[in-house]
């Protein structure tokens, strides 16, 4: 069995994969009905046979799956000066490290361009050459298992030649455009497009739903491998394809960052020819070693780029706008239109930002008419004005009360708000889901639905209430039954104990987000110091400016958002404070407990090296030069903060021997 296993897998990588099919059709069903006679009789179904593709029984949910390396997002560069911009961030990174390196630096840059997939990602992982689980990429760290779904991906290899290790393979499953129209020529309901088509498959609870749409797969890196190493993204490359994994053929490679802007405008001329969607191209520096020196944001690799093309335009007519209520207790107009296919999604809602949008647009007598939308960047697509200069539509009124619990509206800034916060479902809902969510608490098997049913049912109207309900609670809910009870109060209980920076950005405090909670975590160390932190203390914070310290600073002396976060901490929520460096710090030393701000070019080591130092004595690193900083580090191509130092009479460390002699470090 396990040799006519090995033998159909082969044959299908010939035919799917390599397009070099070595059999006929009917020798090929002749082995796979041997194979499938064989699996009856026993009863014995191998890991990797390839009956599997064909779909098995309905799942009852999705499995969490937490990535043994992270999958990051691609910054994007949206025109040749974003592209540049990026290259020379880039070129500046390499500079640096080889100044602190020159025995050891790094080779010329170079680039490797690829196509960006319009599908849905996927992350495989292979144990021992065996494929034991495929997930999406969720929120880059916890992703769904979606395993019987990827089998019936043709295109996957189920075993692969290399045997030793684990490695996980990151890729795109998407369905080519002439298998959507062919599918769509006998379905009962045709598809709308391929993207979604494809998404909705491997996300669909029945695999053999999925093993119908015919979809395909491409791959093209390698997010984590303990026991192989590459040395440039060739190496990469030709591993994959050596083990069986289908990887497009459109792969170049550049010297100069001026040959790869010439291919992404050819390429974007050819996306309409190719058989699979596409919106942009990656462009990625090809140096293993290079990569691993520049390194990470927060949020993106430094060493790629997503490339996005221009956005696609069309005209249809403006139906109607509806006004949705949001968990701050924003209004956002939501515009439906007639239905229009626009870069391969079929679109009928587009995103109007305020009134003041509206009116700029000129879209107040809009409705009916007809109007320009504009697609980019996988966004909600948006309105671009009308197509005639005529008031030829009805009036775009704007709500006096809110459409959810009838408040009176207030007028803050350009937008719109419900005062209402205790009362006003769609605020309760989005607080509730929000906290919830995977880059907040991250309580598993919980959604928008969970949220409204929770509401409706059980009088869930602050996060603080989630951690209240019990079993006898829930299992008499409609969709509940005793196993996904307790899964979910075994949700509520793990996420008791979450980092401090998760639970911060949990709370919802306005203008905070991700970056911002967890500085302020990194920082002040507990939610008590944040709690009394003055607006100075957090001005004085890197990237935190007055709009954001007056959000935080009023958020925990606000009665109802400090008395929810009160709550929670009684019904046993105990956030994880992360490790201090400031507690070991010498209280006696020059920089402890003061202001520092860096500014300019350091040679020897970087800025964000000079600021762990810093904080580690004790300082507190700031963005900008104030009556309240205590030192400037200035390196070179100081500009306006060194001058303002000056100005202001600030202590200014002008070179590197200096700053390390005060360290303590020489």
């Amino acid at each position: 069995m396990q040799q006519w296993v090995d033998e159909i897998n082969l044959h299908n990588a010939l035919y799917y994969t390599y397009d070099k099919p070595a059999i006929s059709d009917m020798e090929y069903d002749k082995l796979y009905d041997r194979l499938v006679a064989m699996e009856r009789e026993t009863g014995i179904v191998l890991p990797d046979s390839p009956t599997a593709r064909v779909g098995g029984e309905l799942l009852s949910g999705f499995d969490s799956h937490r990535h043994l390396a992270r999958l990051w997002s691609l910054d994007k560069a949206q025109n040749r000066e974003d592209l540049m911009a990026w290259h020379t961030r880039a070129v500046k990174l390499w500079n640096e490290y080889n100044q602190q390196n020159p025995d050891n630096p790094l080779p010329p840059l170079s680039f490797a361009v690829e196509l960006k997939f319009d599908g849905l990602t996927l992350n495989l992982t292979y144990r021992d050459g065996q494929l034991v689980q495929a997930s999406t990429r969720g929120n880059g760290v916890v992703g769904e298992g979606i395993l019987p779904q990827v089998k019936t991906i043709r295109t996957v290899p189920l075993s692969i030649p290399s045997k030793e290790g684990t490695i996980e393979v990151q890729g795109e499953g998407l369905m080519y455009l002439s298998v959507l129209e062919q599918y769509n020529k006998t379905a009962e309901e045709p598809l709308k497009n391929a993207r979604n088509a494809a998404a909705g498959a491997l996300r669909n609870q029945n695999p053999q739903v999925t093993a119908s749409r015919r979809l395909s797969a491409f791959f093209y890196n390698i997010g984590y491998a303990d026991q192989v190493k590459f040395s440039d993204h060739r190496s990469m490359i030709e591993f994959l394809r050596e083990n069986h994994f289908p990887v497009n053929p459109y792969i170049n490679y550049f010297d100069t960052i001026d040959e790869v802007y010439v291919e992404l405008e050819r390429l974007a001329e050819m996306r309409l020819s190719l058989d699979f969607l596409i919106d942009g191209g990656v462009v990625k520096i090809t140096d293993m070693r290079t990569r691993e020196a520049l390194g990470y944001t927060d949020k993106f690799p430094r060493w790629a780029v997503a490339f996005k093309f221009e956005a696609e335009e069309a005209e249809t007519t403006l139906l109607s706008v509806s006004w949705e209520v949001g968990r701050t207790g924003k209004l956002t107009p939501v515009a439906v239109v007639e239905p229009v296919d626009l870069a391969g999604v079929t679109v009928q809602n587009c995103t109007l930002n305020n009134m003041g949008d509206i009116e700029r647009k000129g879209l107040t007598h809009a409705l009916g008419s007809q109007v320009h939308i504009r697609r980019s960047n996988d966004v909600i697509p948006e309105i671009l004005g009308k197509v005639s200069d005529e008031r030829d539509g009805v009036e775009i009124v704007p709500p006096i009360a809110c459409p959810a619990c009838g408040s009176e509206l207030e007028q803050r800034g350009a937008h719109l708000f419900c005062p209402n916060r205790l009362g006003c479902k769609p605020q309760l809902i989005g607080r509730i889901t929000h906290f919830s969510s995977r880059d907040a608490m991250d309580i598993e098997t919980f959604s928008v639905m969970t949220a409204e049913q929770l509401y409706d049912e059980l009088d869930v109207r602050d996060p603080a209430d989630l951690y209240r309900l019990t079993f006898d609670d829930l299992v008499k809910l409609e969709r509940f039954g005793e196993k996904k009870a307790n899964k979910l109060l075994d949700s509520f209980e793990k996420s008791k104990t979450r980092d401090l920076s998760s639970f911060l950005f949990a709370l919802g405090i306005p203008n905070t987000g991700k970056a911002t909670a967890k500085a302020l975590a990194d920082h002040f160390g507990s939610l008590e110091a944040v709690h009394q932190a003055s607006k100075e203390e957090l001005v004085a914070l890197q990237d935190i400016g007055e709009i954001v310290a007056d959000s935080i600073y009023g958020f925990f002396r606000d009665p109802v958002t400090s008395g929810s976060v009160d709550l929670l901490l009684a019904r046993g929520v105990s956030p994880t404070e992360p490790e201090r460096t400031q507690a070991v710090a010498d209280p006696t030393g020059i920089f402890y407990g003061k202001t520092v701000v860096l500014t300019g070019t350091l040679t020897s080591l970087s800025r964000d090296e000079a600021g762990k130092l810093l904080e580690a004595a004790g300082a507190k690193i700031a963005s900008s030069v104030s009556k309240k900083t205590d030192f400037v580090v200035a390196g070179e191509n100081a500009g306006s903060k060194l001058t303002k130092a000056q100005e202001l009479g600030v202590r200014v460390v002008d070179n590197e021997e200096e700053l390390l002699k005060l360290l303590g470090e020489r």
